[in-house]
């Protein structure tokens, strides 16, 4: 049976109404899975009760083919093959590391040492944890679950209040995580840039609902609408009159395109179009391009482009487009 996780019609209500409706959704074994969408969408509600820690008021979760018993049906809440860690988890204070960890490990000294070293925490083991940063906690953490021998994981906005640097690091711990560990990761995250580059799958989150769910090259290529399409990512919104000037005469309907697929071109006879503005994103600059009440992005690679500089348009696979 591939479908580690099954969750079926799960509904939760909260005090404004419901935070959770009708969510179906199915996990496979050694997937990497993001939960995407706005504050207040039901991402950390989900996370919650796929662990076990928030009990449904509709539906079931399945985990290896066995419901999840809820938070109301037993005495000890979550699941011991699940582990979940919170955005606000907690470390106790004025003890060394080992000693944390010590209390929580149900494996061999080798198995443990192995799980240690793809967390980066080798070198913090007689540390005390009020010496420790942010991101080193959260490493800790994290090989603190690992070391119960979970086989999905659930993290709820890891990132979040991470600069760059250990951002960085947490991002090759979760990576390796699945693929040296094997362990089925689900974690929510807002950043693109965070979560595209690792996701096999992505569930996108609405008021609750599931709106889009697919791989990361289809929610990001093929956005069901532009709730979606911009959580990801600049995109234009073609209207079929819009598509007359980029040379696709004949489009019956309104299709999201992302900035990377609009070709700018600096011609000698057409200048339409005038730069308004441009954003140095690194390995890219997103121009803002206008024509008469037309408003257009486009990302470019090289900056032979200046700002006021007058341009032609067009779209880079307008076969793509419906």
């Amino acid at each position: 049976m591939n479908n580690l996780l099954s969750v079926v019609n799960v509904g939760k209500k909260g005090t404004d109404g419901n935070v959770l409706e009708g969510i179906n959704l199915e996990v496979r074994r050694y997937q990497n899975v993001v939960v995407a969408g706005e504050t207040g969408s039901g991402k950390s509600t989900l996370l919650k009760v796929i662990a076990g820690l928030v009990q449904p008021d509709e539906g079931e979760v399945y985990f290896e083919g066995e419901k999840v018993i809820g938070a109301d049906e037993q005495l000890v809440p979550g699941h011991p093959s699940i582990a979940y860690l919170s955005q606000h988890f907690d470390l106790q204070k004025f003890l060394r590391v080992e000693q944390v960890l010590e209390y929580a490990n149900h494996l061999s000294e080798k198995e443990a040492a192995s799980i240690f070293s793809v967390c980066r925490i080798d070198h913090l083991l007689h540390r005390k944890t009020d010496q420790l940063s942010g991101g080193e906690k959260q490493r800790i953490a994290i090989a603190r679950l690992l070391i119960t021998k979970p086989i999905l994981l659930l993290l709820d906005e890891p990132y979040s209040n991470l600069d760059t640097v250990l951002k960085g690091i947490l991002k090759s711990v979760i990576h390796d995580i699945g693929k040296k560990l094997r362990i089925t990761c689900l974690l929510v995250s807002h950043d693109p840039d965070d979560t595209l580059p690792w996701a096999n799958e992505i569930i996108v989150l609405k008021d609750g609902k599931v709106v889009q769910q697919g791989s990361a090259e289809v929610i990001y290529q093929q956005p069901i609408n532009e709730y979606v399409a911009g959580l990801f990512g600049n995109y234009n919104v073609i209207t079929p009159s819009l598509a007359r000037l980029l040379g696709k005469p004949g489009l019956k309907q309104e299709n999201l395109v992302r900035s990377e697929d609009i070709k700018v071109v600096k011609k000698h006879d057409v200048h339409k179009w005038k730069v308004d503005e441009i954003y140095f994103y690194g390995n890219r600059f997103e121009l803002k391009l206008l024509y008469k009440e037309h408003v257009i992005h486009a990302a470019v690679h090289n900056k032979n482009i200046a700002l006021g500089d007058w341009v032609d348009v067009r779209l880079k696979y307008p076969g793509k487009l419906k």
